[in-house]
């Protein structure tokens, strides 16, 4: 088993950045090849929003950036200009194979997340 944890959500300004942090634990050699950052607003669906696979990463915004310490089983997701609509429950995930991109069903492991407000 594969534990995820987050941290680094809070509450910011609208313009302003935050760094998430996603720390690995367990059969973490099982998830070396993909791991990703989902988020869900109230209300919405879960979607994706950045994945690193192997040395490429992967983003749906340009303001987003993911990046993985792999000795220290970390990954990190770095938000700039933020803005309102980027709150919800920012989620961290991973997966001993390769995922269909944002499929959320096709991910294994999940966080319980990590709160991020915009005003």
């Amino acid at each position: 088993q594969v534990q995820l944890v987050e941290s680094g959500g809070g509450s910011v300004q609208a313009g302003g950045s935050l760094r998430l942090s996603c720390a690995a634990s367990g059969y973490t050699y099982s998830i070396s090849s993909c791991m990703g950052w989902f988020r869900q607003a109230p209300g919405k669906e879960r979607e994706g929003v950045a994945r690193i696979l192997g040395g490429n990463s992967y983003h749906v915004d340009g303001r987003f950036t993911i990046s993985r310490d792999q000795s220290r089983n970390m990954v990190y997701l770095q938000m700039n200009s933020l803005k309102p609509d980027d709150s919800g429950v920012y989620c961290c995930t991973a997966d001993s194979g390769v995922p269909r991109g944002y499929d959320t069903t096709s991910w294994k492991y999940w966080g319980r997340g990590t709160q991020v407000t915009v005003s």
